[in-house]
């Protein structure tokens, strides 16, 4: 028998409760929390992200000393350069974050949303209207700014946020949900919309996997070995966002120049994005020319390629079988030469996490083929996958790029946070 802690405790303390417990607990304030979310206005959802972006920057200084905390640890542990970048705030990015929260505040309310209408020949109106999920569970490694947008996200599109970021983040984490819980507070809405694991045990992990009772849906935001892990034992359903092998494909066709800098962008911008480009396939009619080229552009980038791209330049190390399918998080890329667009678009199929590929080329009907044939969340055309991004897509922010097929699939924001159930309004029908 399951105990009412409600009861028995002000606020859920992962101290002193096991981790199955404190978890479900904080689905219980989720769950209530939402349902009085549901009856909040539009104006007082967007005055709370209003006054959160102020607390984040009334918290900067707090949140870069805490964050500093963060890396330091993260540092002593050995993480490397690129979890680290993904890991450490400034001032620069708080206010960023505090901007996202104020842009989601601009944007339409995708509650209540009209989906679809139709008459039957009954007289009866049937409707299809946006509702809110409810509860979300979202479980994200190295990036505290991630609980900003998830809270705000699932804040703007009515649904209550159970965040577990990853324990490096934690201190950096605290300093951020307190100041969503602030804006929360003088909107007059409930604290606990957006909530805070406030442990670093991997039971919880476990437990929010669990909490099928008051979790709707969990999203998981992070590497591979995370994804599967909520792949295989979620008793709650998944919003997956795999690992980001993303491909570029220089077609014999590009704008060489304009193809390196494009590269270059989409692999050195930010190394540490799931956005950036891992793998680079390039037509064997302009790797002699184009790979040199590269590899002036890149400078320390380590490239790794097949014997021809090898045979272009002796900057590049050889690759083994396991480099076309890594996401490296870091200044390496793998290139693999190909004869031309049909073996291009086979080999990215065979060894893309379906995220975001794209092609460069100057040939239009090149161009067509390769956004109708790749089958990845994103296809991109002369541009950087590093625009692969809700806020890029206009979205104001993004809970994550979802790379299955169900629901919702590549940038996961505001409208793709929504259900939908059906209104059926009559006139005294009855059925036959």
């Amino acid at each position: 028998m399951t105990t009412d802690l409600s009861k028995i405790i002000d606020k859920p303390s992962a101290s002193i409760l096991s981790a199955e417990d404190y978890v479900l607990e904080l689905g219980r304030r989720a769950r209530q929390a939402s349902c009085e979310l549901a009856s909040g206005t539009t104006e007082q959802k967007n005055s709370a992200l209003r006054a959160a972006a102020a607390a984040l920057r009334e918290t900067s200084p707090a949140l870069i000393q805490a964050n500093a905390q963060d890396v330091a640890n993260a540092q002593e542990a050995g993480k490397p350069a690129s979890f680290i970048d993904r890991l450490e705030l400034n001032e620069s990015r708080i206010e960023a974050m505090a901007t996202a929260l104020e842009q989601i505040a601009e944007l339409p309310d995708p509650v209540g949303r009209s989906l679809m209408e139709t008459t039957r020949p009954n007289g009866l109106k049937i409707s299809r209207v946006a509702t809110p999920i409810g509860v979300i569970g979202m479980i994200y490694e190295s990036r505290p700014n991630v609980g900003a947008d998830a809270g705000a996200l699932c804040l703007k599109s009515g649904n209550a946020v159970i965040l577990r970021g990853g324990s490096e983040s934690l201190n950096s984490s605290r300093l951020i949900v307190q100041a969503m819980q602030k804006g929360l507070a003088k909107a007059q809405l409930p604290g606990d919309c957006v909530q805070l694991v406030d442990s670093t045990d991997r039971a919880a992990v476990g437990a929010l996997l669990r909490c099928a009772d008051y979790v709707d849906l969990v999203i998981p935001r992070g590497g591979r070995s995370l994804v599967q892990l909520v792949r295989d034992e979620a008793s709650v359903p998944t919003l997956l966002h795999l690992d980001g092998n993303c491909h570029s494909y220089v077609h014999r066709s590009a704008d060489l120049l304009e193809a390196a800098d494009i590269v270059k962008n989409a692999k050195l911008r930010r190394t540490g994005i799931c956005g950036a480009t891992e793998s680079l396939v390039v037509d064997e009619a302009i790797a002699k020319t184009f790979i040199p080229l590269l590899a002036d552009s890149l400078g320390d980038c380590e490239l790794r390629g097949d014997q021809q791209a090898q045979d272009c330049d002796p900057r590049v190390l050889a690759a083994s079988e396991s480099d076309w399918r890594e996401e490296y998080l870091d200044a390496v890329l793998s290139i693999k030469v190909v004869s031309g667009l049909k073996e291009a678009c086979t080999f990215i199929s065979e060894h893309s996490s379906g995220h975001t590929e794209a092609i460069l080329t100057e040939d239009a009907d090149a161009a067509e083929t390769f956004l109708n044939n790749i089958d990845s969340a994103v296809v991109m055309h002369n541009a950087s996958t590093q625009f692969s991004d809700g806020g890029e897509f206009g979205m104001g922010a993004e809970i994550g790029i979802a790379t299955g097929k169900m629901h919702a699939r590549g940038p996961v924001g505001l409208e793709q946070l929504t259900s939908f159930k059906y209104q059926v309004r009559g006139d005294g029908q009855t059925r036959s």
